[in-house]
């Protein structure tokens, strides 16, 4: 059965704060081979102008994905999560995430469509400092795959 249409628009509580370290982003940094010192060296950070460490690009994901478990765990939404894989990522910055930051991410569900049996979904995770200041917003579509007839 398709994915509830009235869903879409649904907004989930926030996450608590997620403190940002620079052994995580540095972890992060080695984990996707990324080299640039701007993610381990505070002096080549603050020489392009910011006050510590930045992550990489894609460092927001773990968060946004951890919130979106709140979507994926709705019991009313009925999603069977054996049948979804990651269909697309995308982010959308104001500001690089920084060592020493405390985020916060709000999630809902941006659109449900459903093609060749297939559900697609995207969640979208607005991403916020302490200060309630935005800081970038994920957007991740997900694909619950068509029962395979038997």
């Amino acid at each position: 059965m398709p994915l509830d249409q009235s869903f879409v628009g649904r907004t989930y509580p926030p996450t608590a704060p997620y403190e940002v370290g620079r052994e995580k982003i540095r972890e992060f940094a080695v984990a996707i081979g990324d080299a640039n010192p701007a993610y381990t060296d505070p002096a080549a950070a603050r020489a392009l102008g910011h006050p510590d460490v930045i992550a990489p690009p894609t460092f927001p994901f773990a968060l946004s994905y951890q919130a979106a478990q709140q979507v994926l765990e709705d019991p009313e939404l009925g999603l069977d999560f054996s049948r979804v894989v990651h269909g697309d990522q995308k982010f959308r910055y104001t500001r690089p995430v920084r060592a020493g930051d405390r985020l916060v991410v709000t999630v809902s569900i941006e659109s449900i469509k459903s093609m060749a049996g297939n559900d697609l979904m995207t969640v979208s995770g607005e991403v916020h400092d302490a200060d309630g200041e935005h800081v970038v917003t994920s957007l991740m579509m997900l694909v619950a795959r068509a029962p395979e007839e038997v």
